[in-house]
């Protein structure tokens, strides 16, 4: 089958060889998108803008860092100062990590509640959390790098968490310090994952966009695209409407990066780390927050980090716990109520995770922590169970134009 006739003898010259246009032509043009995505479907596309820009303020701040704990935060300081707009590049860069990850919390959350993560789409939401996974990591690693208080006492007590692991967690703690306390080995390890595991990301975003093209995106109605009726070409509406939300996405991100630069971050990482004065209050970059109450909310350390990864470990198996036959939380009352508390849960738990671990904190914590897994390992499966879904409408035209025979039942659509 041959591809499109292209009007340039350069692009056809190039393209016959090395078929790109093609191939782009294919995902611009031909491939058919649901027409009913709203705009909570940009922060996809939007994720991929910010890791790109990650990467590119990375390399060059990368260019003028010294990995060396007596020249580390030096280093970062005349990046600030001295760098032709390094103070530009590095607001950039660290705010860009918490925008980041605003974003791909908000795609998260988007997919859960118009069920994303069901069938046939298994693998595309496993590969979504993976990413989430690496972020997290990366994320990590970067926050060490200035060297200040909250760096190194940061790194400290998260690295030291794996040592309650039985017989390997003093080996491994040791493997990621690089000897017997954070110091130098610690530093070079971190920046070099830091700069290595954003391309370990894209290589896992590649693979997330194949699993996504392979059965198409799913769209707020939960319903499988019925024909050439129901789809539209990617572009111009979806590049469009992407570029709209992109412009809403920079205006704000600008303004914080231009006038509040440091809001999402702590104060104490502005003084050099100094091993023999511990911070008053050790906490986490806010994105952390919500696991970090977890961890401290059960008083058995091996419980308190086995929650803690639990709490990202149960989203891998999300599409086995939720086994109602409707994907979208339009149709499902009960569910929709229970996700908004899910929602108001996380959020929760952000708060107090930033608090200090005494008194009504710890109480709502553990309370927190609660609801969390108990909306995913006994609620979800109990309203797959109990629930009495809404119909859905036989094509995703039907809504809008009123075409269609009537409503069909979720074993119909599914069948």
């Amino acid at each position: 089958m041959s591809g499109p006739n292209f009007s340039n003898s350069v692009v056809r010259w190039i393209d016959h060889r090395l078929p790109v246009f093609t191939f782009m032509h294919h995902e611009m043009h031909e491939y058919p998108t649901p027409k009913n995505l709203n705009y909570w479907w940009n922060f996809g596309s939007l994720a991929g803008i910010v890791l790109v820009i990650l990467i590119v303020t990375g390399i060059v701040l990368a260019m003028h860092y010294t990995p060396h704990v007596d020249y580390a935060f030096q280093s970062v300081e005349r990046i600030m100062r001295d760098v032709n707009y390094g103070w530009l590049i590095r607001y950039i860069h660290a705010n860009g990590a918490s925008f980041f990850f605003i974003v791909v919390y908000i795609h998260i959350f988007r997919g859960m509640y118009y069920g994303s993560y069901k069938a046939p789409r298994e693998l595309l939401w496993i590969l979504g959390v993976v990413i989430l996974l690496l972020m997290m990591a990366t994320a990590f690693m970067g926050y060490v790098l200035p060297w200040g208080q909250m760096s190194f006492w940061g790194a400290t007590v998260i690295t030291n968490l794996f040592s309650v692991i039985p017989i390997v967690g003093d080996w491994i703690v040791t493997l990621l310090w690089g000897g017997f306390s954070v110091d130098n080995p610690t530093l070079n390890r971190f920046f070099s994952l830091h700069f290595l595991l954003p391309f370990v990301i894209v290589g896992v975003v590649v693979l997330h966009i194949v699993a996504l093209h392979r059965f198409g995106s799913n769209n707020p109605l939960g319903i499988d695209v019925r024909g050439k009726q129901d789809s539209i070409p990617f572009h111009p509406y979806y590049t469009i409407k992407d570029m709209f939300g992109l412009g809403v996405f920079l205006t704000i991100f600008a303004a914080v990066v231009f006038f509040l630069p440091n809001a999402m971050g702590h104060a104490d990482n502005y003084i050099p780390a100094n091993p023999l004065v511990t911070p008053a209050h050790i906490v986490p970059e806010w994105y952390f927050l919500p696991f970090y109450a977890i961890l401290r909310a059960i008083p058995d350390k091996l419980m308190g980090v086995l929650a803690m990864f639990a709490a990202i470990g149960v989203l891998f198996i999300l599409p086995w716990l939720d086994r109602s036959p409707i994907r979208s939380g339009t149709f499902r009352p009960l569910f929709k109520i229970f996700f908004w508390l899910l929602l108001a849960d996380c959020v929760m738990l952000t708060y107090l995770g930033g608090k200090p671990p005494e008194g009504v904190y710890v109480i709502l914590s553990r309370l927190g922590t609660l609801y969390y897994f108990f909306h995913f390992l006994i609620l979800l499966p109990g309203l797959s169970i109990f629930e009495t879904p809404k119909p859905l409408p036989r094509s995703i035209s039907q809504p809008v134009l009123g075409s269609g025979a009537g409503p069909v039942t979720a074993e119909k659509e599914n069948s």
